[in-house]
């Protein structure tokens, strides 16, 4: 993959359901969550954790699941509400969805609830949709660095240069009996963009597994760079990793063909 210039912008989110929090850049602090001393000595953490768009829910909202059935409220609900095989549509947008929507397209308002057949799984729409410029894909997750214990977060990859639908997540509940909230303060997404030839199988077949005995004097130098001299350095200072790749940032390498044209069965293991 050559560097190409995107003419417009990288991805374009539509905001259907009215958010007072629209989707916006990741957070190299995630909210402060980070603690001060990986935030500032861990690049690595934080690169991760800036990697890609946030995008939060409109309203919170509140499930429980008995291990069988589910319930779920949102503000201004003095009760719980059986979730069904039967979809749920925010608040009064079908109404809004119909009432500015093409003839054609009138009546398909996406859900935002969707029970799964999968026990405890429950898909979420954000009341989003995204488009990717040509050739990209968008790495759908839970927001990185921000786990949570009372459900689990599904992964997808969506090729939203050619499909333009409803950006949801899955997520399986794994905390029984008891609430568990979605807020909409809180990012219900990360998003993040993948070029289609990164994922192609002729790139992730371009790889080759070593042993120990195989390290070249290039691959010992290197170790020792990064491994030994930082060790045995009395004066050695904290964060040496994350002043180096800001440096990098900062004085970029021209790009380069990253994908192989070599056989991939030729270079598995070596």
């Amino acid at each position: 993959m050559t560097e190409a210039p995107i003419d417009g912008p990288l991805v374009e989110f539509f905001q259907m359901v009215p958010n007072p929090r629209p989707p916006q850049r990741a957070d190299r602090a995630v909210g402060g969550v980070i603690p001060a001393r990986a935030l500032r000595y861990c690049e690595a953490i934080t690169s991760a954790s800036a990697f890609g768009w946030y995008v939060f829910l409109p309203i919170s909202f509140k499930v429980v699941w008995d291990g069988h059935d589910m319930l779920w409220t949102y503000d201004g609900v003095q009760e719980w509400l059986p979730l069904t095989r039967d979809a749920v549509q925010y608040p009064h947008f079908s109404e809004q969805f119909n009432e500015i929507a093409p003839v054609n397209v009138r009546g398909f308002s996406p859900p935002f609830l969707t029970l799964s057949i999968q026990p405890g799984g429950l898909q979420v729409w954000t009341g989003c949709v995204a488009k990717s410029a040509p050739g990209w894909s968008l790495l759908v997750r839970g927001v990185a660095n921000l786990p949570s214990a009372s459900y689990q977060m599904f992964e997808g990859l969506i090729e939203t240069d050619h499909w333009f639908g409803p950006l949801f997540n899955n997520v399986r509940i794994i905390k029984t009996d008891s609430p568990v909230e979605f807020r909409s303060d809180v990012p219900f997404l990360q998003v993040q963009p993948v070029h289609k030839d990164i994922y192609a199988d002729k790139f992730l077949q371009n790889f080759t597994v070593k042993n120990l005995d195989q390290l070249s004097r290039e691959n010992w130098d290197a170790f020792h760079r990064t491994v030994v001299l930082p060790n045995v350095d009395p004066e050695r200072r904290l964060g040496h990793y994350a002043v180096s790749v800001r440096k990098r940032a900062h004085h970029p390498t021209p790009a380069t063909n990253i994908v192989s044209t070599a056989d991939p069965n030729n270079s598995v293991r070596s």
